[in-house]
């Protein structure tokens, strides 16, 4: 085999292998058959590809690599939600979550082999940088900020690894992906939407199970709504008016209230799609019933619906987790206005796992403790 570099395929579309087999001397078809064993069959190593000859697979082995990445650990929540760390090619990591539809583990002798036989739905989290260069004050993948954007290969290489490590069968089980995990999307909009489309043309997940959710890139909001294929929009809200806003979610300062809010009016919404409109409650700053109130006005008009959530709470994060009956007031002041809005069940908190926790965790606590998340800032 040759010391030079393997190239990796995961990431390509069935063009650019056609164009790889071709090269070779091979026919055209060689290409599909190298296309759907990479994303159908999620085959992670050129050498197992049996729709393909020997000698093909010989040629390929000395250039070429699947580039797959690598489950580095995998810690798993009470609730049956798994967060996953995953090492690149250059030795970054990203955190991935496993979110059973149901409580997971709550019932039988809760299992890991359990879970994996049992499971009929659930929610994939993506992530899409390492890192994140938005900075909203209540997160804590903001304190690392971003090392570099993912390219589509390892988009996608996330979820081929979860679908592997929880033997998912495509067509029989309903599988959801989010991408919400470590980045903004729309920073990289070029790769997660190429990521897109090998979703649904290889792997065979509809964009319909997709939602994607942006901090409020404005631009590429309107790039997205002339998409052919897209996944759903979800929009990082958690202010209810600029100055709020601003504190928590600095993004706001280049993008305000009113240019989102622009953007999403003129969003062209499918049959019976509705935009989700994200809201993380924050105790005694942006969960007071006039809060709501403005919410109210802000999004009058607008096909949509919101999800609240309750700060999941982190180290060196300045903001504390509000009381249970401030965020059922909160929810029924939209409710009465006629905004559907709804309380997301945090899902894998005790693992660091939940919305707005991602900080790739090293390793767990001795004792059933919390996880040890690093530190550090990337430059």
């Amino acid at each position: 085999m040759s010391d030079r570099k393997q190239i990796e395929i995961l990431g390509l579309d069935i063009q650019g292998l056609t164009a790889i087999l071709t090269g070779l001397g091979e026919p055209p078809y060689r290409g599909k058959q190298l296309f759907e064993a990479v994303y159908r069959q999620r085959i992670g190593n050129i050498e197992h590809i049996s729709t393909l000859p020997k000698a093909i697979r010989e040629q390929l082995e000395s250039r070429f690599t699947v580039g797959l990445p690598t489950i580095q650990n995998k810690f798993m929540s009470v609730d049956g939600t798994i967060r996953y760390l995953i090492s690149l090619s250059d030795g970054q990591t990203v955190e991935t979550v496993w979110m059973p539809e149901g409580d997971g583990g709550e019932e039988g002798d809760g299992s890991e082999d359990e879970q994996k036989r049992d499971f009929n739905r659930a929610t994939i989290c993506v992530s899409s940088q390492v890192g994140c260069a938005v900075n909203c004050q209540f997160c804590l993948t903001a304190l690392l900020g971003v090392k570099r954007s993912l390219a589509a290969g390892e988009i996608v290489g996330q979820i081929l690894a979860v679908l592997n490590d929880r033997d998912v069968a495509i067509g029989s089980d309903r599988i959801n992906l989010v991408f919400m995990g470590m980045g903004e999307p729309f920073l990289n909009y070029d790769n997660f939407m190429q990521a897109v489309h090998l979703l649904v043309d290889g792997v065979g997940i509809p964009e319909s199970r997709m939602t994607v959710s942006t901090a409020g890139i404005v631009p590429r909001i309107y790039d997205f709504a002339k998409e052919p294929v897209r996944p759903k929009l979800a929009i990082s809200l958690n202010a209810s008016n600029d100055e709020l806003r601003e504190r928590v979610m600095p993004i706001n300062r280049k993008w305000n209230l009113q240019q989102l809010l622009n953007a999403v009016r003129d969003f062209p919404l499918r049959a019976r799609e509705k935009l989700t409109f994200e809201y993380v409650l924050l105790r005694d700053v942006n969960d007071q019933a006039e809060n709501a109130r403005e919410i109210v006005k802000l999004l009058r008009g607008i096909r949509g619906k919101v999800n609240l959530i309750a700060l999941n709470p982190g180290p060196d994060i300045p903001f504390a987790t509000p009381e249970e009956d401030r965020v059922l007031s909160f929810q029924r002041i939209l409710v009465r206005a006629g905004i559907p809005a709804f309380i997301r069940r945090p899902r894998g908190r005790d693992i660091y796992a939940a919305c707005g926790q991602l900080k790739r965790t090293t390793e767990v606590q001795p004792g059933g403790g919390p996880p040890v998340v690093e530190v550090e800032t990337m430059s």
